[in-house]
């Protein structure tokens, strides 16, 4: 009887571990058939990094020096935040507004450019407002480059100008600004293209190419002759024009910012990208647009509305009475756009200076507020630092960790294929407060202490 029981509950409890045994192998086995299928899509495939990820992670401890990211530490203008204050008291600007565009900004861009452009813009159909200058590009690029098409970048270039071209399954087509010449302190204006090198760079499968004018991170403005060679060739191939100029209004004493698109021919083929983060100091807003002809404007608005469909609005209707307010005085000695540019141009000539006396080569901007400069000569030991980087990566990874102070590694606006030429370059923000900037100017002054 005893071992009848006995029989009786191992054969159960033999059942229940063969039920246990099947049911884990069950779920193993579904769980390697649909795992194939959890991977990214081709179209993202080796995109995943991110320089901004990276090191604003790495600069987060608040004892370093932040001079990296472009995020501005200097208080926006009152009346801008006040604005948006009294939006959110409204009880229509907490709800949806106009997908391509708050009404009143639309209209005050079309007044502000309207004067730049020296033409009508229509409101409605000749502007699209996005989630910052960056919707503003992928818009673009989603809605009018096709599988197949090249588009040529200039490098160095903004970081994701390379990625977006490639989702859109385009190719980018790579062409440097070369310095001229070499000596300790360098302007800009001393690193150009070659005219024939990029005459080349144009073929029948040339959809677009993109510039960038304020330029981040080198702070070249384009001349008008520079971009009369890039308009003729464009109207030559009948190439479209991306034309981000979020930084326009940002330009120093000596140079001047001139627009693509009011070369003959080119209105009808460019697309101008513009951001009130750079123009008002509020990058955390991110609210951008875009600017151009009604047939290329309107499958920008294709993508928007199928991808984000609108923008903030109390953000839309802040942006709109900040632009209000300067219309009308944008010529004047105070009126933001030219009070900025003003201020930061000495924050620039200092930070200059200081780079240049602790031994690094400077390469001073014409407009922006990054300056980027030529660290070879401190020959620095960075056998510590671990990984297959490029120089400028493991340099400020070091300085980081050493000197408390942050910058961004200009390799990271190159080709693959160009990172190596230009490794020995990092980036500094300076639209930063007196005391920020004190506070790299002491690390600078001490670099050789031990």
């Amino acid at each position: 009887m005893l071992f009848t029981r006995w029989a009786w509950s191992s054969l159960r409890v033999t059942k229940q571990l063969r039920i246990f045994s099947t049911s884990r192998a069950l779920t193993f086995n579904s769980h390697k058939m649909t795992s194939s299928r959890h991977v990214n899509a081709k179209r993202i495939e080796g995109l995943d990094k991110n320089v901004w990820v990276e090191f604003t992670s790495v600069a987060a401890d608040p004892e370093i020096v932040n001079l990296g990211q472009g995020r501005p530490d200097l208080s926006p203008p009152s009346y801008v935040k006040e604005a948006l204050a009294n939006a959110t008291a409204v009880d229509e600007f907490n709800q949806y507004t106009r997908g391509f565009g708050h009404p009143s900004l639309v209209k005050v861009l079309s007044e502000v450019y309207g004067r730049l452009y020296g033409r009508q813009i229509d409101p409605y159909k000749e502007i699209l407002v996005t989630v910052g200058a960056y919707g503003s590009l992928f818009s673009a690029i989603l809605g009018l480059v096709e599988e197949g098409d090249e588009v040529i970048i200039i490098e160095p270039f903004f970081d994701c100008y390379e990625p977006m071209v490639r989702m859109a399954g385009a190719t980018p087509v790579f062409i440097p600004l070369r310095p001229k010449i070499q000596k300790d302190i360098m302007s800009s204006k001393d690193w150009c293209l070659d005219p024939d090198e990029l005459a080349s760079k144009f073929t029948s499968k040339t959809k677009a190419i993109i510039i960038n004018t304020p330029h981040n991170p080198l702070g070249k403005v384009f001349t008008q002759d520079e971009l009369k060679i890039i308009s003729d060739l464009c109207i030559q191939y009948d190439v479209l024009c991306f034309s981000d100029e979020v930084y326009e209004w940002i330009v120093y004493h000596g140079n001047k910012h001139i627009k693509i698109a009011t070369f003959p021919g080119m209105w009808e083929r460019t697309v101008t990208f513009g951001s009130a983060g750079k123009t008002f100091s509020v990058t955390g807003w991110k609210i951008g647009w875009s600017i151009g002809p009604e047939h290329l404007i309107k499958h920008l608005m294709t993508i928007h509305q199928n991808c984000l469909y609108t923008c903030a609005t109390p953000l839309q209707e802040a942006v709109a009475q900040g632009f209000l307010k300067e219309l009308n005085q944008m010529d004047d000695h105070e009126c933001y756009f030219n009070a900025l540019p003003r201020e930061l141009e000495g924050k620039r000539d200092q930070i200059t200076r200081l780079l240049h006396d602790v031994g690094l080569k400077p390469v001073v901007p014409e407009g922006g507020y990054f300056i980027i400069a030529d660290v070879a000569g401190l020959d620095v030991d960075l056998s510590e630092v671990d990984g297959d980087e490029p120089y400028d990566y493991k340099f400020v990874k070091w300085m980081i960790k050493h000197k408390k102070l942050a910058a961004i590694p200009v390799s990271a606006f190159y080709s693959c294929e160009s990172k190596k030429q230009f490794e020995k370059y990092i980036r500094f923000c300076f639209i930063k407060q007196d005391s920020t900037l004190a506070a790299a100017e002491k690390i600078l002054k001490n670099w050789n202490k031990k």
